[in-house]
C-alpha cells in the first residue's frame, strides 16, 4: 500500500516537514501531528481534531489522511457502478 497524502479536508492544504501544531490545552510542546498520528509527544494528549493553519478548520485527524488506492478504487467502483444503470 502506498503512502497516505496529507492534506486539509475542508482546503487541501498540504503540511510540509516544517508544519508544526501545539499542544495548547496542556503542555505547549510544538511538534508536527503527521509524525505521531495526532498524539502530543510531550505529555502523551491524543488530539481527536486537527485545525488547518491555512482554513483554520478543525476536522478529525483522521480525515487528513488519504490513500491514492482508495480514491483510484472508489473511482473505479462508481463508474462500475453507472454502467450497470
Amino acid at each position: 500500500m502506498k503512502e497516505p497524502e496529507i492534506r486539509c479536508p475542508k482546503c487541501g492544504w498540504r503540511p510540509t516537514a516544517e508544519s508544526r501544531w501545539s499542544c495548547v490545552a496542556s503542555c505547549g510542546t510544538q511538534w508536527n501531528t503527521f509524525w505521531t498520528a495526532g498524539m502530543c509527544p510531550g505529555c502523551g494528549k491524543q488530539w481527536h481534531h486537527t485545525q488547518c493553519p491555512a482554513c483554520h478548520a478543525r476536522s478529525p485527524h483522521k480525515d487528513w489522511y488519504h490513500f491514492p488506492d482508495d480514491d483510484e478504487k472508489t473511482v473505479e467502483e462508481d463508474i462500475v457502478e453507472t454502467a450497470d444503470a
